[in-house]
């Protein structure tokens, strides 16, 4: 049985969820993950994916902006996504060291996946892949994630629930120094008359304790057990989903927000920390650029009016963050043995909110 999430303890976040309260409440959304266990190896690793598109043999671009809050991390495909606007294919992330295992699965599974595009020219990939460090509660260096995981993790995509906290790449993850990992969100917002859906997937690896504050209360101050950091040594990644039709620049404003919506939870964002964000929209599809007309003409909201939008998406990551950390469980560190890395006391955080 999953532990219960932020919610069902009671936490009052504000705004109104989908029906899973995940990025798969976006339509056509799906979250696959390849956990890595086995403690005789000193592995606590995985894969984690999201495939914005259920397209195959010719993929469509998916509109995209990208933003980072601070720079001590790695996702991959950005440079393109700024210059472009839009990527193909699934997000993925997994550890620091699994990059490049992980984006060379992913090639590979575009390849077999998009034959039409591949085989009608020089047809490229380009993966997007993010990474946080799991060294503490994982042998980084043992370099356990292979391709085969990369692709696993896409094939097992689903809609509908997501597991949170140690599921996939949140495996090895620390967040506020309690356990952490995956954690996901979503809102409800009406725009110019229509329904629109934005969600949030986090994999949380930032923070120390006494930032930690959950909907204004300072939550690690009241914790303060089991500590083991004097600086921060983390990182998060950030994805943003949503059916609102979007310019590549409005997702640039989407990504920002992911800034506040961490901020939301104490961090302001240490040295150490990769904190990289990336929001796409599902909505005008078409065909790849070089394949389309001469003349785009694609549905976009004004700017003007996103302002709920904004803060749809600093909720939604407000409380996927807190949605890893409460899904936690104990986990003995690797690098250096001894250090109990807890998960967080479920029964006296929803007795702070009672």
């Amino acid at each position: 049985m999953p532990k219960p999430r932020a919610r069902d303890l009671g936490l009052p976040f504000p705004g109104t969820p989908g029906p899973f309260n995940a990025i798969t409440d976006v339509p056509g959304v799906t979250v696959g993950f390849c956990t890595l266990t086995d403690p005789a190896r000193q592995m606590r690793t995985g894969v984690t994916a999201v495939l914005p598109r259920q397209d195959k043999g010719m993929p469509q671009p998916v509109w995209a902006g990208q933003f980072t809050l601070n720079g001590n991390g790695e996702l991959t495909g950005t440079h393109w996504i700024d210059d472009a606007g839009y990527f193909i294919g699934p997000l993925t992330i997994t550890n620091t060291h699994g990059i490049g295992a992980v984006h060379h699965g992913v090639t590979r599974w575009m390849i077999d996946h998009y034959d039409d595009f591949f085989a009608s020219g020089h047809g490229w990939a380009m993966p997007v892949v993010g990474e946080t460090y799991d060294g503490m509660l994982n042998d980084i260096n043992a370099l356990h994630v292979t391709p085969d995981h990369a692709i696993a993790a896409i094939k097992a995509a689903k809609g509908g629930f997501v597991e949170e906290g140690s599921s996939g790449s949140g495996n090895g993850m620390i967040a506020y120094e309690f356990k952490g990992g995956t954690g996901t969100s979503s809102r409800k917002v009406r725009l110019a008359g229509q329904d629109y859906t934005v969600g949030a997937l986090v994999q949380a690896n930032h923070g120390r304790r006494e930032w930690l504050t959950i909907l204004g209360r300072p939550v690690g101050k009241l914790m303060p057990e089991d500590t083991f950091r004097d600086k921060e040594v983390g990182s998060i990644i950030v994805y943003i989903g949503t059916d609102a039709p979007l310019s590549p620049l409005s997702l640039r404003h989407i990504a920002k927000r992911a800034s506040i919506g961490i901020g939301r939870g104490g961090t302001p964002s240490g040295n150490s920390s990769g904190d990289i964000f990336l929001a796409f929209s599902v909505a005008n599809p078409g065909p790849m650029p070089q394949q389309g007309p001469a003349l785009h003409l694609r549905a976009e909201l004004n700017n003007e009016i996103l302002d709920p939008l904004y803060l749809a998406s600093v909720e939604a990551v407000e409380e996927a963050v807190i949605n890893a950390i409460v899904a936690g469980v104990d986990v003995a560190s690797v690098q250096p043995k001894g250090v109990m890395v807890r998960a967080i006391d479920t029964e006296r955080l929803a007795a702070m909110f009672r």
